[in-house]
């Protein structure tokens, strides 16, 4: 049982660290184009399946495309997503330049973290709660001892409280990264 919950409570940990990877810092991080879906062939796939991309410089990405005739619409599905850069094309790649964060922005970015954090933490509890519902459960129609519940759900709050504390160090991590000019 306990094994199934760290599992689940792992995955939202990595849901987390996901999204927050798309949030900008002062660094250039190629996540800040997972949400960019360029059209190709038919279908609308991720910048990373039409070219590589690259960090040249702390504060550039580099997008070579493997063909040259998708260059035009990776330029325009970069525009539409409002990730914030001005992609510039010179025929062979794509350039994207990072501005540097003003204080209010890097403030905005934090309140960002925080909130997808918040959520995290909402989906913890969400869990500690199913599992608490189970062992109630488990004493109201398999007769399981009050104390033997009691340990269970003690058990299952050091579980939660070690999660929550793990994401407060990832959130935490990533506010240094967004200040840090």
């Amino acid at each position: 049982m306990f094994k199934d919950l760290e599992e689940r409570m792992s995955k939202t940990i990595e849901a987390l660290r996901h999204e927050l990877a798309t949030i900008r810092t002062g660094r250039a991080n190629a996540a800040l184009l997972d949400q960019v879906r360029v059209p190709y062939y038919g279908s609308d796939v991720p910048v990373s399946q039409v070219g590589s991309i690259s960090v040249p410089e702390p504060r550039m990405l580099m997008i070579s495309p493997w063909e040259k005739s998708v260059l035009d619409d990776l330029e325009k599905a970069i525009m539409t997503a409002d990730i914030g850069v001005t992609p510039s094309n010179d025929g062979e790649v794509i350039r994207l330049i990072l501005p540097e964060l003003t204080e209010d922005r890097r403030k905005e970015f934090v309140k960002q973290a925080r909130s997808m954090s918040e959520k995290s933490k909402v989906s913890i509890r969400n869990l500690r709660r199913d599992a608490n519902d189970d062992v109630k459960k488990q004493v109201k129609d398999d007769g399981l001892p009050e104390d033997e519940s009691k340990r269970l759900q003690d058990e299952i709050q050091k579980i939660t409280d070690k999660f929550i504390a793990e994401i407060d160090a990832v959130v935490e991590k990533k506010e240094q990264d967004i200040l840090t000019v």
